[in-house]
């Protein structure tokens, strides 16, 4: 069976010393050659309006329209009629529940295997993961499940931080919270530093960005990832 999938999932959505989404604005491009108008789910965050208003701005630069999910009278309709769709971040405990709130998570999985394009940004790309077990939010929201729409079969650390030489800070570092993971869960993990982003598409997964990231596997020690490198774990 063909694999429609098209997805780019970003760490986050501005990295030190740029605008929102700069960074990734010529993969931006690429992805969306020939697209028209995204549909932008903007349930991250608490103002919608003002999340809209950041992403219409963006794109718009671009030269893409841009739809607010919120604003649509029909949301699954809205979703099924879709060019392509970008979930931004914000936290994801939130998200996770509006869309199970608003009774969206079907119809993305549906939409997204036959072929429309998905984009995700920091929560945007954890709920693409099985489960958002591998967030870095609090939870001040409780979505009815941890499952989401489990667009690819890993897990995804954003804002993934390396420990910081000489530090004095005695809580866990990002690596030995995925161990953590490890030691209930089997699901691997990618740890996606500021900067980086994977493109998935005719079937295969790559690291794109600026940055490199981590694969982490229970019972192996950690893998380093520099942009440009597969990662077969579709």
């Amino acid at each position: 069976m063909a694999d429609n999938r098209r997805l780019l999932l970003l760490s986050t959505s501005t990295v030190f010393g740029s605008g929102y989404l700069e960074y990734a604005g010529p993969e931006l491009r690429d992805f969306l050659h020939g697209v028209g108008r995204v549909l932008f789910v903007p349930f991250a965050l608490h103002d919608h309006e003002a999340n809209a208003r950041k992403v219409h701005a963006r794109f718009g630069s671009l030269g893409y329209e841009v739809e607010s999910l919120h604003a649509a009278g029909d949301m699954q309709r809205a979703i099924r009629d879709a060019e392509v769709i970008f979930i931004g971040g914000g936290n994801t405990f939130r998200l996770l529940k509006a869309l199970y709130d608003f009774d969206l998570i079907d119809v993305i999985r549906a939409r997204v295997g036959e072929g429309m394009p998905y984009m995700g940004s920091s929560a945007g790309s954890n709920v693409a993961a099985p489960t958002i077990r591998t967030t870095n939010d609090m939870p001040i929201a409780e979505p009815p499940s941890f499952e989401a729409l489990a667009l690819v079969p890993f897990q995804i650390n954003p804002h993934y931080l390396d420990p910081e030489p000489g530090s004095t800070h005695m809580g866990e570092t990002r690596e030995e919270r995925i161990v953590q993971f490890h030691e209930e869960n089997e699901t691997p993990v990618i740890g996606l530093r500021e900067g980086a982003m994977l493109r998935i598409e005719n079937g295969s997964c790559e690291l794109r960005g600026i940055k490199g990231a981590r694969l982490f596997r229970r019972g192996a020690q950690p893998v380093e990832l520099l942009p440009g490198s597969r990662v077969d774990l579709l």
